[in-house]
């Protein structure tokens, strides 16, 4: 059988959250999305002129970081230096980054293992401004039966994904503790995602830095690990898959700093 034939026999399982003015959005990102139609059908219906054909267009204005998306390597810096070494002032422009865009980020395409810490926990969601830490993730995982490997993309789920059209009851969501988010690092993944609103507990304060969203800087700062939010995990985790292919494309905008993505769970 073909890698073709494959695909084509592979149930798709999509991972984004629908984008709509109000949803869910983190504080320094609001407003974040607007959509209105530039063009109506009803002013371009010219039926002497052009015949029955009519054409309607629309204006999108919205963070990167709106709805689900990719974190690309220059959204996070620390001592204003990104993964590498790369200083920031070296790179940033008024039109975006010389280095680190979202147009650097490579099409994600392997082996996701999805770790169902709310089901694992026997709750339909966490509770709220909790955080999800190393000793939890091990568990999940030696409970489910899989093993997180290097290279893959690892998703964990808290069950809030819900909660999108709630954006209060959204925005505390459990989070990913600071020894979660080590553990991830040191699984050596290429990139991390969650069913809310910022991977990392943001309720939470790092005592040796004094930062708070510590995965962030520890993800994509340290490690060069992208991190995808927004997630929506339901369906998969309630047809019991705990492995799947993984597919994310995100868009080149050149010198952004995180992309839109539509993230797919591929299942044989």
């Amino acid at each position: 059988m073909t890698l073709a034939d494959r695909i084509a026999r592979a149930r798709v399982f999509d991972l984004e959250q629908p984008r709509f003015a109000g949803m869910p959005m983190h504080p320094v990102h609001k407003p974040g999305y607007f959509y209105a139609l530039h063009r109506r059908h009803r002013d371009t219906y010219l039926p002497a002129r052009h015949g029955p054909r009519s054409g309607a267009s629309g204006v999108l204005t919205m963070m990167e970081h709106s709805g689900t998306h990719i974190d690309a390597l220059s959204h996070q810096a620390c001592d204003l230096e990104f993964f590498g070494g790369v200083k920031v002032e070296e790179v940033e422009r008024a039109d975006g980054f010389r280095a680190y865009g979202a147009e650097t980020i490579r099409p994600l395409l392997g082996r996701g293992v999805l770790l169902d810490v709310a089901r694992w926990k026997g709750v339909e969601t966490l509770p709220p401004n909790s955080s999800i830490g190393a000793d939890d993730l091990d568990a999940c995982a030696r409970a489910q039966g899989v093993e997180v490997r290097p290279g893959d993309v690892l998703l964990v789920r808290t069950g809030y994904a819900k909660h999108w059209n709630d954006e209060p009851t959204y925005l505390s969501a459990t989070g990913i503790a600071k020894s979660g988010s080590i553990w991830a690092a040191d699984k050596r993944v290429v990139a991390v995602g969650a069913d809310n609103i910022a991977w990392d507990a943001m309720h939470e304060r790092d005592p040796d830095t004094n930062m708070t969203l510590f995965g962030h800087a520890h993800l994509l700062v340290r490690h060069g690990i992208h991190i995808l939010e927004n997630l929506n995990l339901d369906e998969l985790a309630a047809e019991g898959h705990r492995e799947c292919c993984f597919v994310g494309v995100p868009l080149k905008f050149r010198g952004a700093t995180g992309s839109p993505i539509r993230p797919l769970a591929l299942i044989e």
